[in-house]
């Protein structure tokens, strides 16, 4: 995500820059491996120590090489990685069903009416932002936030935001799920130090100040978007300055990349036309057949493809006739992204899943789908209240949202927010029906975690 800018003119931007990305079909580096952080180092007082996960074994290097045996330390080192998994999914049971409402009202406001475009959300980083946000202003201002995510107080707020972190930061060597968070501040300006310690204590927010509007510092934001980016999103942050008359930025960012539980064959990927809402697209789809859950409602039918090590991608197809939009209105469909489990129209069959492979990429304002969502004071400069995050807050208000997204995938896997748990079919009765899903016209997918939380909910219209 990118940053929130607060101003002496009365200037309180907010920009989210949510990543995802295949695991091929872009070329992406690893958070942490960009040499231009050093930049963003210049201006440190505190950099957050994240979380470390236990890695993943690599059973080669626990097998004995002459005689072909697993050493015991395999075993040992297995176990450890997979108990940190179960206390994540202890995590991430504190919050089941708490975002429910914020998912519901927010997937529709922010990915309908774009009919011809691409349009991709993260509930997740936005949630985080927001939060962020939180913190940072009081009264009614912070009120209209909380109501919007779902919480009473502020204490709930930080103990569900914990949860999250703690359940979907992972980066273990399986699985790639980085969060990662920054203040950056203005040198000529007094902050509370209570509230910039609280956006470290909960959201690892490290903190950088320099002089405002200087092309150094806005070179150090830009690396460290792009480290923590893994270089995935250079354009927009090329984009990205802090002006003279910032008070204090904030960036959030997220990255995450895994491998599909079952890959695409190559060898199957052919040439058909995607029925876009413009016209047909020639592009690549992908094929695989298998035994697995079919979902359906009203106006669609879905079904899933899993990753590696927890997680799935949705694809929603939207019945004959019936648009994406027309799906982010109908309650039952948001109920199926938010709430599927025991869901009553699914079948157990042979699905014999065709779909295209994609980049895409979305920049949203949400200036007014927030203000449709109840946040309203904190962009008007009579009523907002930023006191907590500075001494002079006086005539802050917010005076941009942006939110920006990228999701690919090909025949390896994804990159797209979360970690979830492999769902694998069992040695159960083979199916005895078959049906063929073929996503060649416009269509709504979702990446969800182990827990079903909507992590990434996206509009393709264009898959390239």
């Amino acid at each position: 995500m990118a940053p929130i800018h607060f101003s002496k003119r009365s200037l309180f931007s907010l920009l989210s820059v949510i990543l995802a990305c295949s695991l091929t079909a872009c070329s992406a580096r690893p958070p942490g491996s960009s040499s231009a952080v050093s930049a963003a180092r210049d201006y440190a007082l505190a950099e957050a120590a994240y979380p470390k996960s236990a890695p993943y074994p690599d059973e080669g290097a626990y097998t004995n090489a002459a005689t072909g045996e697993i050493k015991k330390s395999f075993y040992d080192a297995y176990d450890a990685w997979n108990e940190e998994r179960r206390e994540r999914f202890e995590q991430a049971a504190s919050y089941e069903g708490k975002l429910t409402g914020f998912l519901q009202k927010s997937i529709p406001q922010f990915l309908s009416g774009q009919e011809t475009e691409n349009r991709i959300y993260s509930p997740l980083n936005v949630y985080l932002a927001l939060g962020m946000l939180a913190e940072l202003t009081d009264g009614n201002s912070r009120r209209q936030i909380l109501d919007l995510l779902g919480t009473d107080s502020i204490q709930e707020l930080r103990t569900l935001v914990a949860a999250l972190w703690n359940a979907n930061y992972c980066n273990d060597g399986a699985t790639t799920s980085i969060l990662a968070s920054s203040l950056w501040l203005s040198q000529d300006v007094k902050f509370v130090p209570s509230t910039l310690e609280q956006l470290a204590d909960t959201y690892y927010a490290s903190s950088y100040q320099g002089q405002m509007g200087s092309e150094e510092l806005n070179k150090a934001l830009e690396a460290w978007l792009n480290e923590q980016t893994g270089g995935l999103l250079e354009e927009q942050a090329s984009g990205l300055e802090l002006d003279a008359d910032t008070v204090l930025a904030l960036a959030a960012t997220i990255y995450f990349r895994a491998k599909w539980g079952s890959e695409f064959s190559e060898g199957n990927t052919s040439q058909e036309i995607f029925h876009g809402p413009e016209q047909d697209i020639p592009c690549d789809f992908m094929y695989q057949s298998g035994s697995q859950e079919y979902y359906w409602g009203d106006k669609f039918s879905a079904t899933a493809k899993y990753l590696e090590n927890g997680g799935a991608m949705w694809f929603l197809l939207p019945d004959e006739g019936v648009s994406v939009d027309k799906l982010l209105e109908d309650e039952e469909t948001m109920r199926f992204l938010t709430e599927k489990e025991n869901w009553e129209n699914q079948m157990y069959l042979t699905v014999n899943l065709s779909v295209p492979k994609f980049d895409a990429a979305s920049d949203l304002d949400l200036i007014a789908d927030l203000k449709a969502l109840g946040i309203t004071d904190v962009f008007d400069s009579a009523v907002s209240d930023f006191s907590p995050a500075a001494k002079d807050a006086e005539g802050l208000f917010l005076s941009q949202a942006k939110h920006a997204a990228r999701v690919a995938i090909d025949e390896k896997g994804c990159i797209a927010a979360a970690y979830t748990v492999m769902a694998v079919c069992g040695a159960g009765a083979p199916p005895h029906e078959e049906i063929d899903f073929i996503v060649n016209r416009p269509f709504l997918f979702a990446i969800t975690g182990s827990d079903g939380l909507p992590l990434f909910v996206g509009v393709v219209n264009r898959p390239k």
